[in-house]
């Protein structure tokens, strides 16, 4: 796997940093992910990881819960502290709480071990896809209340404000507001923010939409703008809703 990737031959090639301490798993998911035109750097460490992360600015971390120096869930919290980057958490973990915690501090998805490497792919673009604002095509910002979403730029604005969001927030956030004033279930958001929801936990949707209402800056138990319809599932509730250019 390339130490200094050249993307002079392929400027929009994917740039991962994979955070993995085993080696021969590290090496043959790497592999593969390069055959699929990916340009993959390797580190073992979670310190040094955290640090070829800030240093390289990928397009997506994969990051292993269980390193030498600094674990996994702690380099996921200090990198969403300084940077957007997609985050796919790799573990062998399966219990929920877990998976729970890693969602909590910033991963945009999670995947227990042992893994596909063509589902790990196929997850990889969908972010990538989302952080660039390819997820679909272009469309027009999005206005609900003093809530501005635009799509091409992955930017969204509350009051004036830029609401600092990961990708997942983004399509989370669009999507309820895409559906401005209809109650969504669930399972119908995770489609509409994910693209499906086979690899769905119950509880996924829920912390996701925690940290969503926490930088809308709404209240968590007497919600204003981010609702939830007890039994039924979400809702984005606000004064007025319009689509188009503002």
């Amino acid at each position: 796997m390339a130490h200094e990737p050249d993307l002079r031959a392929n400027p929009d090639a994917i740039r991962a940093v994979f955070i993995e301490d085993d080696e021969r798993l590290a090496k043959l998911t790497g592999r593969y992910l390069e055959s699929h035109g990916l340009i993959v750097q390797w580190v073992a460490d979670g310190a040094d990881g955290m640090a070829e992360v800030l240093r390289t600015r990928p397009d997506v971390v994969l990051l292993d819960v269980m390193l030498p120096s600094m674990d996994g869930l702690a380099v996921c919290r200090e990198l969403r502290q300084r940077t957007d980057v997609p985050i796919i958490m790799l573990t062998a973990r399966e219990e929920e709480a877990d998976r729970v915690m890693g969602l909590e501090l910033g991963a945009d998805d999670y995947l227990a071990k042992p893994f596909s490497s063509r589902e790990l792919l196929a997850r990889i673009r969908a972010q990538v896809r989302r952080a660039r604002g390819k997820a679909g095509p272009q469309v027009q910002r999005i206005a609900v209340g003093t809530l501005v979403i635009d799509p091409a730029a992955m930017r969204a604005e509350l009051d004036g404000r830029v609401l600092g969001l990961t990708t997942y927030e983004f399509g989370l956030l669009r999507a309820l507001a895409e559906n401005a004033g209809k109650v969504l279930a669930r399972e119908q958001l995770l489609v509409l923010a994910r693209g499906n929801a086979e690899e769905a936990f119950d509880r996924s949707i829920d912390v996701h939409v925690s940290r969503l209402r926490h930088k809308l800056g709404d209240d968590p138990k007497q919600p204003r703008l981010l609702k939830t319809v007890r039994g039924l599932g979400y809702m984005l509730a606000l004064e007025s809703r319009s689509v188009g250019a503002p």
